[in-house]
């Protein structure tokens, strides 16, 4: 049988081109027409359709519809237009083509760019503009080539580089001992001590100590065997019992004999090599109480909480198996407020609950005159004082910690920007965790970043954004989509490949998806917290009678709006914080103009202030007037039931169970996600959940199965989906039940956060491993960016500050 090869889009395009001139003309006369210079991938669809209708030849149309799909922007003027065709995740080609005469050749990105600045920014087009091109200084580093590929950083690293460790033996095998040498917990020695100077060495007392340790029962301790053992060149660290010491030798010898990828990676799952955390989080209120739902301040906050009582207890496990008795240390770094409006984010030191040894330390922000900031910063606004607040924090955490941390872990733009300053000077192993990116959540937020500057300040973000990105040993994200996006969208990460921000820089080459630093690790709901509404003797039932309050009493009572008078109807439930992107405004109109929807169910948000004035984010109080528009506009107050902010867990999961009692719904209507913690949430509480198909929550729901995917750009479409759904249930009630179960399965299977430590600890390992050992430090990058650090970042941050 032949196989057929599918023709090239791009191609196809080209040879219509030059075969069709008529229609051709026909065609790029219908994108001039719609008289804008940027056009998105949907306008060009929009228009393609709109000339197939007229057109007296469709057919011969028809034979470039595919490429108008792989198409992602069109930038246009009268004499040109230049298409951006994204072939594949992150491979891109530009094809400029003369109205006119229908010329077509392809250019280079910075073309592209430059076209952009001169159509939008009016610069002259020989304009000088700093360019920034980080691929010369990638040439020597392995890189995936498979979509499929990206975002397993790790397995490709480990195949790749395990496949040929110990060739040419002599020259990896100093480094490979040496890493085996230089772990010490304080003054305690680890490992292998000097005895062992060679790998044949190493070989022979494995062997020996191998022979030794089979004669003895398996769960001989240590302690019993470590004389022997350290005659042989071996210190504590290898296992708690002969047992487990028998196990993490044999998986060495495995490794010298032949390396793999699996026993390297299970081998350094075991080597005693991290002791202590940094996790940098500094902009928002960050504490433990009355903080959710503040300005800056909602699911990072949750994520940073949980992942420490997880990494803690993995770290434990780790030290306590390998038959070291110590207790890790987790500092979360975050900023000191000392108006700090009634929470504890004005105390300096706060133990952790549920932790044996994690706490917050907190550091005040300064000014350049050396005066502390009291109030609180809204995360577009930090910018200036990051520098100071990272060696301020620096001091203070090898104060408490004793010493350097073994890891530092960043979080969002400014966590990132910190811990990349932080681990530049101490040495340490970076981690960055973006959460949401700023730059997609804004259409052309790069483009007309002057125009976004005063209130958002772009510049400081997306420079801070560049430079840790490619200062991190490894970055962590939740979904595949936050790296490279879907067939017709972007991935957060992908969007640093190249952009421009005219009259300040253009970037050529940013950032490689491609790059294996790239992995997910996808995080989970606390269990305790956040379980089934079956579960009738774990549910928090002293909470019923103030919910039933939330929820249906008196708009006196409790800041609220809006009164439920049929409390027969199941609940349509929202938990987010009142901002644009979140969508609580838009959930709430396409609910008012439902009659169906409206007749089906009561809509319960939880969200922001009831009055704009008790907030200090100007987003926020303009969502707000919103809100208030809608419910008067649509006559909501009988059907919707709006109540500010939830800021205690315990509550919001017995809410999430009280709603499910009642055969009501989860609704995440944001028009970009770049997780989903709630949805996470609402389904490991067995509420089905609807939720946008924009970001995290279109992998972490299987549509149709364990939820239902919404487009918020389509907010009829989604009123319509859950109006249907609703229908359902009450024709056939083990309709909503086969949903309930199916996002109970997902999230117990694939989201919890017992998985999530245990590939964080592994991650850390081997990247400290391979860092160590093949020197994968990117020191040109590293000066390279240093230059942009000093000669752009801190202008623009100095220049905020004096604003």
């Amino acid at each position: 049988m032949s196989i057929r090869l599918v023709a090239d889009p791009v191609e196809c395009l080209c040879d219509f081109l030059r075969e069709h001139p008529a229609d051709a003309h026909k065609l790029m006369h219908q994108f001039l027409s719609l008289g804008r210079p940027l056009l998105l991938r949907t306008d060009l669809i929009d228009a393609y359709k709109a000339l197939c209708q007229v057109a007296d030849d469709r057919q011969r149309l028809s034979a470039i519809a595919d490429c108008f799909h792989l198409c992602q922007e069109a930038v246009l003027n009268h004499a040109w237009v230049i298409f951006a065709f994204r072939r594949r995740v992150a491979r891109w080609s530009y094809l400029r083509i003369h109205v006119e005469t229908m010329g077509v050749e392809e250019v280079q990105v910075n073309e592209f760019l430059r076209f952009k600045e001169h159509l939008i920014a009016h610069q002259p087009e020989d304009a000088f503009m700093l360019e920034i091109d980080l691929a010369p200084f990638d040439r020597e580093f392995f890189k995936l080539h498979e979509p499929d590929s990206i975002g397993r950083g790790v397995e490709f690293l480990n195949r790749r580089l395990s496949s040929h460790l110990f060739e040419a033996m002599g020259k990896r095998a100093e480094h490979v001992l040496e890493f085996l040498s230089v772990h010490r917990y304080r003054n305690q020695q680890l490992m292998l001590n000097d005895d062992i100077r060679d790998l044949q060495a190493l070989r022979d007392a494995l062997r020996i100590a191998m022979q030794l340790l089979s004669e003895l029962p398996e769960d001989t301790p240590w302690e019993q065997t470590v004389h022997d053992l350290r005659s042989l060149g071996f210190e504590p660290g290898w296992g708690r019992d002969v047992e487990r010491t028998r196990e993490t030798m044999g998986l060495l010898l495995e490794i010298l004999e032949a390396p793999s990828p699996d026993h390297l990676e299970a081998f350094l799952g075991r080597v005693p090599m991290i002791f202590s955390l940094a996790i940098i989080s500094p902009h928002g209120y960050f504490g433990q109480s009355n903080v959710l739902g503040r300005p800056d301040t909602g699911g990072q906050v949750v994520y940073i909480l949980d992942q420490v009582r997880a990494l803690e207890q993995e770290m434990y496990d780790r030290l306590y198996a390998q038959g070291l008795d110590i207790n890790p240390q987790i500092m979360v770094i975050t900023r000191l407020i000392p108006d700090a409006d009634g929470t504890t984010c004005d105390q300096r030191i706060e133990h952790i609950a549920g932790t044996r040894n994690a706490r917050i330390l907190r550091v005040p922000f300064h000014s350049a005159s050396g005066e502390r900031i009291r109030p609180w910063i809204s995360r577009f606004e930090i910018w200036p004082y990051l520098e100071r607040f990272a060696n301020d924090a620096e001091r203070e955490i090898l104060a408490e910690l004793g010493g350097r941390p073994d890891l530092i872990i960043g979080n969002y733009s400014d966590g990132n920007l910190v811990a990349s300053l932080m681990s530049r000077r101490l040495g340490v192993t970076q981690c960055n965790i973006a959460h949401a990116l700023e730059k997609t959540k804004y259409l052309y937020s790069d483009l007309y970043w002057k125009e976004n500057e005063p209130q958002y300040h772009f510049s400081c973000q997306f420079t801070a954004d560049l430079i840790a990105m490619n200062t991190a040993d490894f970055i962590i994200t939740s979904t595949y989509q936050e790296i490279a996006g879907t067939r017709e969208n972007l991935g957060q990460y992908e969007s640093y490949a190249s952009f421009t921000m005219p009259g300040l820089y253009r970037v050529r080459q940013g950032i490689d998806v491609y790059d294996p630093k790239f992995n997910i690790v996808s995080p989970g709901a606390d269990p305790e917290v956040y379980f089934s509404y079956t579960e009738s003797d774990r549910r928090f039932a002293h909470l019923h009678d103030e919910i039933e309050t939330l929820i249906y009493g008196d708009n006196e009572v409790i800041p609220s709006r809006g009164v439920l008078i049929d409390r027969d109807k199941p609940p349509i439930f929202t938990l987010a914080r009142m901002d644009r992107i979140k969508n609580v405004t838009g959930l709430v109109e396409w609910y008012g103009r439902d009659q169906a929807l409206r007749t089906a169910a009561n809509l319960l948000i939880a969200s922001g202030h009831i009055d704009p004035e008790d907030s200090e984010d100007e987003e926020e109080r303009s969502q707000i007037k919103r809100m208030h528009e809608l419910m008067d506009e649509y006559e909501l107050d009988g059907q919707v039931r709006w109540i500010e902010r939830q800021v205690d867990k315990e509550r919001n999961s017995e809410i999430y169970r009280y709603v499910a009692d009642r055969r009501g719904i989860f609704v995440q209507p944001a028009l970009f996600e770049a997780f989903g913690l709630t949805v996470i949430e609402a389904m490991g509480c067995g509420l089905p959940t609807f939720a946008t198909c924009y970001g995290g929550p279109a992998e972490i729901i299987e549509d149709g199965k364990s939820g239902f995917h919404i487009d918020p750009n389509h907010g009829e479409l989604a009123a319509q989906r859950i109006a249907r759904f609703l229908e359902l249930c009450r024709e056939e009630n083990y309709h909503w039940e086969h949903v309930s179960q199916g996002g109970l399965e997902r999230v117990n299977t694939r989201y919890t956060w017992r998985l999530y430590a245990e590939r964080m600890m592994t991650l850390s390992r081997i990247y400290g491993f391979w860092k160590h050992v093949r020197g994968l430090k990117r020191i040109a990058t590293r000066r390279h960016l240093d230059m942009f650090y000093a000669l752009q970042f801190r202008p623009l941050a100095a220049t905020l500050e004096q604003d």
